[in-house]
């Protein structure tokens, strides 16, 4: 399975820049582009912190996909 994230569309939305984000959040910009490419996945505190900062569920921003070829 793997997540997947709206947090750079949620981002973009609201003219919002990775570095304004990384403070809000207290990560680096580095972390914020990471989890916006799918190549990282916040823990736990940090997601409920992206929730918080954005006014949404943890489901709202990550999705759980599927792999098509598991049964």
């Amino acid at each position: 399975m793997k997540v997947s994230n709206k947090v750079k569309q949620l981002r973009e939305e609201r003219k919002i820049g990775q570095n304004e984000l990384a403070l809000a959040l207290e990560v680096s910009r580095q972390t914020i582009h990471a989890i916006e490419k799918g190549k990282y996945n916040p823990s736990l505190e940090l997601s409920l912190k992206m929730a918080r900062y954005f006014h949404l569920t943890i489901e709202e921003i990550f999705q759980l996909e599927e792999n098509k070829d598991e049964d």
